[in-house]
């Protein structure tokens, strides 16, 4: 990948609270302003919702699309959202939602990065501790290939 997937626009950090839809909603909505997703991709993450929830344990939910709805993805993006009063993802409490938008295969890739920056404790609490979205795209840095 020649280009960043995530960039600093696309990191939010977020005092409060929000319901599932808004932090879906946010989440499409910081793809589509990068430029990687259509109006469609937020209609692809509720299809994807009702077939399977996102939730990944470790209070992270990574919200995504669809096979079918591929055509909704013109670019591989991230964006990440940090809700300090959480999120209630189908009953699991989701502090980073995590929107993948991946061209081709590429998404594996980016998912498989994301999952093993979640499967340490160690890097979950530091990416809780952080104070600024400066610092969660530090941490976050190897998303970017």
């Amino acid at each position: 990948m020649a280009q960043s997937v995530l960039t600093i626009e696309q990191i939010r950090i977020h005092p409060g609270s929000a319901t599932k839809d808004e932090a879906m909603r946010e989440a499409a909505q910081i793809l589509q302003d990068a430029g990687a997703v259509t109006a469609a991709y937020y209609d692809a993450m509720l299809q994807r919702e009702e077939a399977v929830s996102t939730y990944m344990g470790n209070e992270l939910a990574i919200p995504h699309g669809t096979n079918e709805t591929k055509d909704a993805i013109l670019d591989s993006a991230l964006s990440f959202v940090r809700y300090d009063g959480g999120v209630d993802w189908d009953g699991q409490n989701a502090s980073f939602v995590v929107g993948i938008a991946g061209k081709g295969d590429e998404h594996l890739e980016i998912l498989s990065q994301i999952a093993l920056i979640f499967s340490e404790d160690d890097d979950v609490a530091r990416l809780k501790a952080a104070a600024t979205p400066e610092e969660l795209l530090a941490l976050l840095s190897s998303v970017n290939g």
